[in-house]
């Protein structure tokens, strides 16, 4: 399965949110800058 490609179509479609993205990038499903290609913002950095 495409995770990138789904996940970037559900959001362009608004059915996901920024948030969404986020936590697929983080259980491993897109890359970081798979989360910024799709968001077009910057993964977010996590305060220690």
């Amino acid at each position: 399965m495409n995770w990138f490609a789904l996940i970037q179509r559900y959001y362009i479609l608004g059915c996901y949110t920024i948030e969404h993205v986020k936590t697929y990038c983080d259980i491993g499903k897109i890359t970081k800058d798979e989360y910024e290609t799709i968001t077009g913002e910057p993964y977010p950095i996590e305060a220690v």
